[in-house]
């Protein structure tokens, strides 16, 4: 039986909010916007042609592409040699894999930068795929990127099982017709709860693949 395990990558796998604030921050500093914390909070898993549209409503299709790359240089900067996986991920993607499951990263986060993760984490050997933000037309909500990386694994999206942290992403996992274990990393337990998500954890510590393939089982009605 296939079964297959998509991470989104930030506030999941890896530990990298702070540093994905404070390259927001120093371009804003550049461009001449101002980033709050609350502001990144709210629009954090969103892709950076979403938020810089919020942030800066007349900025020009070429304004919006030169920031968004040059606001993931600026995290690939900040964030080199400092990237800590989160508590239970690592352990979680060995034992999925172990178990035969398909693994693959599906990120709202440009390739570049999952491939920069997986370098630093030196977790390339685990992951059979991942989809970045260049590989899909629609951020989340839309479900298109956990489609996308459930097709590329070779999975059906009944027999997936999404991991978390964003409200967006939760419901994206949801409408593409996937189990979704949200993490507290970003977001309230009460909102991600709100948003659909099948399980909420504190912590990828708190969870057992066993526990994951049990998941799978339990229908949907």
């Amino acid at each position: 039986m296939r079964r297959a395990a998509l991470f989104d990558l930030d506030g999941v796998v890896v530990d990298s909010s702070q540093f994905h604030y404070e390259s927001w921050v120093k371009l804003g500093e550049e461009v001449g916007f101002v980033m709050t914390h609350d502001f990144f909070l709210k629009t954090f898993g969103q892709r950076n042609d979403t938020i810089i549209r919020q942030l800066v409503p007349n900025a020009t299709e070429e304004q919006i592409a030169e920031w968004g790359a040059r606001k993931e240089e600026l995290y690939r900067e900040v964030a080199r040699n400092r990237l800590v996986p989160l508590p239970g991920s690592v352990d979680l993607i060995f034992g999925l894999k172990e178990l035969g499951f398909k693994l693959a990263i599906a990120s709202s986060t440009p390739r570049i930068n999952i491939a920069f993760a997986i370098e630093q984490l030196k977790l390339g050997n685990f992951f059979d795929d991942f989809v970045g933000a260049e590989d899909v037309k629609h951020g989340k909500p839309s479900p298109e990127v956990f489609l996308k990386a459930a097709e590329k694994v070779g999975v059906s999206p009944e027999k997936c099982v999404v991991f978390e942290d964003a409200v967006v992403g939760v419901i994206a996992a949801k409408r593409g017709g996937m189990k979704c274990v949200a993490v507290t990393t970003t977001n309230l337990r009460t909102v991600l709860e709100d948003a659909g998500a099948d399980l909420v954890v504190d912590s990828l510590a708190e969870v057992t693949p066993n526990q994951i393939a049990s998941l799978l089982e339990v229908r949907s009605w």
